[in-house]
């Protein structure tokens, strides 16, 4: 067992050492710093959704804006978009879940919002919905997935692509990569 623990360890730096190397990655992880920080500036917000465990880490980001990072400070507009249940229950069971987060960008997104979706494949129908709607509100789109970017490619304004097709070492990255959006905008928001 012990060798297949240090195998998993080895496969997460492995991607992790992919993102290191590529510059392309880390110039969006830059932009996408930029346009959270201006967004913040202009009194607009920053919503996240995901599915699974990728829902648990949007809720895990819009957390670390809302609440805090490192610094004791003024909380920041942004709520991850599944956290109301009878929302959520209502819309799938009325409707389509394909819809749950596409009919509430309709309702509170606004030109100038982020949507971050986070899909490990890049092709959840809902999410993809969503961002086809931010697109007609003028909103900002960002996009967390694996290696190909899937259907969420042509329609993120900013794509930070994993370089895997392994769920958990694409989640994995996820957060990191959130965490350093995170740390860098509440540094130079709050500087």
């Amino acid at each position: 067992m012990s060798d297949k623990i240090k195998s998993i360890i080895t496969a997460s730096i492995a991607v992790k050492q992919q993102l290191l190397q590529d510059e392309t990655i880390i110039k969006t992880v830059s932009d996408c710093v930029n346009v959270i920080v201006d967004a913040f500036k202009k009194g607009n917000k920053v919503l996240f959704c995901g599915n699974g465990g990728s829902a648990a880490d949007a809720q895990h980001l819009a957390a670390e804006f809302s609440g805090r990072f490192y610094l004791d400070r003024e909380a920041l507009p942004a709520e991850a978009l599944h956290c109301n249940t009878s929302y959520l229950t209502a819309v799938g069971n009325d409707y389509s879940y394909d819809v749950i987060y596409s009919r509430l960008v309709q309702g509170i997104g606004n030109k100038g919002d982020v949507l971050i979706g986070l899909s490990t494949s890049g092709n959840s129908k809902n999410i993809i919905a969503a961002f086809e709607v931010a697109k007609q509100k003028e909103m900002i789109t960002i996009g967390f997935t694996g290696a190909t970017g899937g259907k969420m490619k042509p329609i993120s304004d900013y794509l930070l692509n994993v370089p895997s097709t392994d769920t958990p070492r694409i989640q994995e990255s996820h957060i990191m990569l959130g965490h350093i959006i995170c740390e860098l905008v509440e540094a130079i928001y709050f500087a």
